[in-house]
């Protein structure tokens, strides 16, 4: 049986977020990351109680939950077992703009188009396409899903004279980048931040979550062949169905070896 050792922080944390939630999401990491041997029983809720530094109520609604989702199974007289140790993410894209994988995901993938318009450009989304504010744009607001589970929830804002190339049902059977390819906007590089932010209820109900799961954040602007922005794109990924993958090679700089991508 795997010793686990947690200090009693759980039970005296300020984290606004209920106990059981906060034991959730650290075992539901653990399992996915093939921490419990699929073949033996998980530490029962007492001690699993005793180890987090919390009540065994509190470690009943977290395994609860676990069992909700299929994490793990429980068997009367043998324990509860895990059922998702070293599952591997089933979607993968690179994080160094190769925008080949990405046409890829969008074609291995699902896509639900919850609302598409054209609207005012805010100053923000005005800057980033380098647009004067107020003009219009196309916003569109899109789950992606694999396997029948949501992962990604995208916004996308495109220039007005781009977005009237493609109607809303082109949006559900054709990536985005394949749509500007028919409109014979040729895409050049892409550039994008990630940060990680916390599931707003709205956020959550769409992603199948709970209010303050994590989500990795993804913001892109997509750029033409004349360097013009052509997308702004800001996603919301489920951390356990999406991962970003990078390749790393060392260079010389100022004398020094450092990492590049």
């Amino acid at each position: 049986m795997r010793e686990l050792s947690y200090s009693p922080s759980f039970e005296s944390s300020n984290d606004p977020w209920p106990k059981h939630h906060r034991v959730y999401l650290v075992l539901r990491q653990e399992i996915l990351e093939g921490n419990y041997p699929p073949d033996q029983s998980m530490p029962n809720e007492v001690l699993l109680a005793q180890q987090f530094g919390v009540s065994r109520i509190t470690m009943r609604k977290a395994m609860e939950r676990l069992n909700r989702e299929g994490l793990v199974e429980r068997h009367r007289g043998k324990g509860t077992f895990p059922i998702a140790a070293n599952e591997a993410s089933p979607i993968q894209a690179s994080i160094s703009g190769v925008l080949e994988n990405l046409i890829a995901m969008g074609l291995t993938t699902d896509v639900d188009v919850l609302d598409f318009g054209y609207v005012s450009a805010t100053s923000i989304i005005a800057h980033q396409l380098q647009l004067t504010a107020g003009s219009l744009v196309q916003k569109a607001t899109r789950i992606r899903s694999h396997h029948g589970t949501p992962f990604s929830l995208l916004t996308t804002y495109v220039p007005e004279h781009i977005g009237r190339s493609f109607s809303q049902d082109d949006l559900t059977t054709q990536p985005l980048l394949l749509l500007f390819a028919r409109a014979n906007v040729t895409i050049s590089h892409a550039k994008q931040t990630i940060t990680a932010k916390l599931a707003t209820p709205k956020q959550a109900n769409l992603l199948k979550m709970e209010p303050g799961d994590a989500l990795l954040c993804i913001s892109r602007i997509v750029f033409d062949e004349h360097q013009q922005p052509v997308e702004f794109i800001e996603g919301f990924y489920c951390p356990e169905t999406y991962e970003h993958q990078v390749s790393l090679g060392v260079k010389t700089h100022d004398n020094q070896q450092v990492w590049d991508t």
